[in-house]
């Protein structure tokens, strides 16, 4: 009873009392629910958009159920053609996720030394090193420095290295950059939604 006295208080001065459906029809228990699950489609989202980013986070399913979370909440109208479209979208992204990467360094002659070390180079950026480029600059930086090191170690020639090593990265970067508009593309339909 007392969470529902804490947000019947704060409905009338927060974000949710300019919602576009009106709030005051539903009943405690459906009000407090819904309040959950629009809160637990935020934070699916939000983890999406991160796993965009971070190796082993599957970003875009993340993403997906926040989307459907919010379809269940009245503040949110989802049709079953736009979750069934998107659905598909998000599996689709991720199967390229695991294929781009691959074709693009056996294009320019690479190997799984280049991936994994592309991926070594994206989650130490990510934890924050204490010396070399930091933030933005550092997620794409040490990727490609780590691509680099993982080809160098199985060729041993700079050159070949630097080739292969540009395909993993160019490979990562599609990757990552059609992960994180699935994303925040979906991030931006919750939140106009709402409005």
């Amino acid at each position: 009873m007392s969470l529902w006295l804490f947000i019947s208080g704060l409905e009338s001065r927060s974000l949710i009392s300019s919602l576009r459906y009106p709030v005051r029809s539903l009943n405690p228990m459906e009000y407090t629910m819904n309040t959950f699950l629009i809160i637990m489609a935020f934070v699916c989202l939000a983890v999406g958009v991160a796993g965009s980013v971070l190796p082993g986070l599957p970003g875009p399913p993340i993403s997906w159920v926040g989307l459907l979370l919010a379809g269940f909440t009245p503040w949110v109208e989802t049709s079953t053609t736009l979750l069934i479209a998107t659905a598909a979208v998000a599996a689709v992204i991720t199967v390229l996720d695991y294929v781009v990467p691959s074709l693009s360094t056996k294009r320019f002659g690479g190997s799984k030394y280049g991936i994994w070390g592309c991926n070594i180079g994206l989650i130490l950026s990510v934890f924050g090193l204490p010396f070399g480029p930091q933030g933005l600059f550092g997620v794409i930086f040490w990727p490609f420095v780590g691509a680099l090191a993982g080809e160098y170690l199985k060729s041993r020639e700079l050159r070949p290295a630097l080739r292969a090593a540009w395909g993993a990265f160019v490979g990562f970067l599609g990757g990552t950059l059609m992960k994180l508009a699935y994303c925040v593309a979906l991030l931006v339909v919750v939140i106009v939604a709402m409005v």
